[in-house]
């Protein structure tokens, strides 16, 4: 990349490191509580804070000389080593610190082992078949890849817990004390970014295979093997950029999975110290998880400059766009059925009451009174499953809607706004989701915020590159010379190029948005009891899991429906503009005059 661009990169990339190490250094303050107040009852719950017992606190902390001073003494303690004291227990943050980073390092890299495996296994019919020169336009394993790649970590590692533990009692459901404990975390993990790297190779390598010197390789002789590896070559570079974010998916993954399986990493570490008020600790555990994604990115980055060499480390290296894959009937009925069987539970289940308790029926199955059974407290789980829709699909639709509006905004200011969008793009929802918890405290609001504060910038991307290919185009060009008006050429012009894109952008990720409510709300940083949303149902059932699996696989059944909606509508090709966009390509002008521009605006 030219040198100004790479300047600016690493300027946004240490003010955003800069800006979290400022959120969690002064989380004390961030959060509206009384840090002496937190210390005490950390300590003792019993003992009365009266105001000597506060001034003491203050004194022994030096929380007396304000959020400024207190940050500066943090960084300056962190830089020499010392993350401090805990305030529930009193031991030191470090130790803690660097015992849960080692058992996710751990957990993280037998993942991305997993995740190697899974990748090359979904690559090897188009490697194989593009080798050998055999490959048709509607080859690919795009829906299987998906398919993985839309599971969310904590709602697979539910589903291997009951399914491999439980009913088959393969391997331990919980604990860390040998290789059999880690099995299903580092599949939980694994298997998703399999399906997202696999997915990626395996969209770019028939658009490798199309290029010219696969087809000179292949008439002079030389073996698939050989063609196979250079097209790997050339693939991987250009989509290692995405295989940073998967590093950074891991990091927040690890969160959700190590707390299913009680594993003691980072990520169980400063959940435990979010819900506790032990901001020591989170603020260590936090920065070591930030910092952990970061250096995954930068590791990222320095192999892709290592694989293209000092001819091609400084050009943005980007792959033609695949050909479109047909779409069959069957591939188009999917959404349409996993629509069906979710508004049908919602619907009947909207006729119930989710809050009438029954300890007569605790942990009931299935019958004509309770289709799907009761929980652990006698509610009914068809009923907790159709209201909890409001709570996680409804709540996503706001947030998605936020999300697309301060899209657009930022694609028309690509500059300003790049900064930003990096930060958000590096920091995981569940990460998020804790230092939003920490400030505003768990529930709906302080989730929807952490979702909407990470879900905006892949939309502002796609809006930045529109704005910047219809502001290009030969029709505004022309619109220019003759005087159009800059307000009319952005709003009936460019406004509306790039609207409607980004638009059906954003409903093809309402699902993932919806997903990561979810995940918050099973971690217990989004809804609180008695609120019926799928995530914290999903929680709820998880320790009555081997009485009642029903319980807990209902909501993972409705969760698992919309990610195969979610899946079906990214896998179909995009609709082709019509007439009406056609004919719209021939504009009015403001004096009555008419232009048709060579190209069709509309994208």
């Amino acid at each position: 990349m030219p040198v100004p661009r790479r300047a600016g990169v690493l300027v946004s990339r240490a003010g955003a490191l800069a800006l979290i190490v400022a959120v969690v250094g002064l989380l004390p303050w961030l959060s509206g509580r009384d840090p002496a107040l937190s210390v005490l009852r950390a300590r003792s719950a019993e003992q009365e804070p009266t105001q000597e017992a506060l001034d003491a606190v203050r004194r022994e902390l030096g929380l007396g000389a304000g959020p400024l001073s207190l940050l500066g003494d943090w960084f300056r303690d962190v830089l020499r080593g010392d993350f401090g004291r805990s305030w529930a227990n009193g031991a030191e943050v470090l130790p803690s610190v660097l015992s849960g980073l080692g058992v996710s390092l751990t957990l993280m890299g037998v993942a991305l082992a997993v995740a190697l495996l899974i990748a090359c296994a979904l690559c090897a019919p188009t490697l194989v078949r593009g080798a050998r020169g055999t490959l048709r336009g509607d080859a690919g394993t795009g829906a299987p890849a998906a398919a993985l790649a839309a599971l969310p970590e904590f709602l697979l590692a539910t589903l291997l817990l009951v399914a491999l533990s439980v009913w088959l009692g393969w391997f331990p459901p919980y604990g860390w004390q040998g290789p059999r404990h880690l099995v299903l975390p580092a599949l939980a993990l694994g298997i998703p970014a399999g399906g997202i790297v696999g997915r990626l190779v395996d969209d770019a390598l028939p658009a490798v295979f199309e290029e010219r010197w696969a087809g000179l390789w292949r008439s002079s002789g030389c073996t698939p093997v050989v063609i196979g590896r250079a097209a790997l070559r050339r693939a991987v570079p250009a989509v290692l950029p995405q295989l940073g974010l998967v590093a950074v998916g891991l990091t927040g993954g690890a969160v959700a999975v190590e707390t299913v399986f009680a594993v003691p990493g980072i990520g169980r570490t400063a959940l435990g110290a979010a819900e506790s008020q032990d901001l020591p600790l989170l603020q260590g555990s936090v920065l070591a998880l930030v910092l952990l994604g970061l250096v995954a990115g930068v590791l990222t980055q320095a192999a892709r400059r290592r694989m293209l060499g000092p001819g091609l480390r400084d050009a943005a290296l980007s792959l033609p766009a695949p050909g479109e894959r047909k779409a069959g009937r069957l591939r188009r009925a999917v959404p349409v059925v996993c629509g069906l069987t979710l508004m049908t539970v919602i619907c009947w289940g909207l006729l119930l009451d989710p809050l009438h308790v029954d300890t007569a029926a605790r942990l009931g199955a299935p019958d004509l009174t309770h289709p799907l059974g009761t929980d652990s407290l006698g509610r009914d789980v068809l009923a907790r499953a159709g209201h909890g829709a409001a709570a996680t699909v409804g709540i996503a639709v706001l947030v998605c809607a936020s999300s697309y509006v301060v899209a657009v905004a930022a694609g028309f200011l690509p500059g300003i706004a790049a900064g930003a969008a990096e930060t958000a793009n590096a920091v995981p929802p569940v990460i998020a989701g804790i230092l939003v918890a920490a400030v505003l405290g768990p529930g709906i609001p302080g989730a929807s915020v952490a979702v909407a504060l990470v879900s905006w910038p892949p939309l502002a991307a796609h809006a930045a590159a529109l704005v910047q290919e219809t502001r290009a185009s030969a029709h505004l060009t022309a619109q220019r010379a003759i005087g159009s008006p800059p307000l009319w050429i952005l709003t009936r012009h460019i406004l509306p190029a790039v609207a409607a894109p980004v638009a059906r952008h954003a409903v093809l990720r309402l699902p993932g948005i919806a997903l990561a409510l979810a995940s918050l709300g099973f971690l217990g940083l989004g809804a609180r009891p008695p609120a019926p949303e799928w995530g914290l149902t999903l929680a709820e059932s998880l320790p009555y899991v081997e009485r009642a699996p029903w319980a807990a696989l209902v909501p993972a059944a409705m969760l698992l429906l919309l990610a195969a909606m979610a899946v079906s509508l990214s896998t179909l090709p995009a609709p082709k503009p019509g007439r009406q966009l056609i004919a719209g390509v021939r504009r009015r002008l403001p004096g009555g005059r008419a232009i048709v521009p060579e190209g069709n605006p509309a994208r």
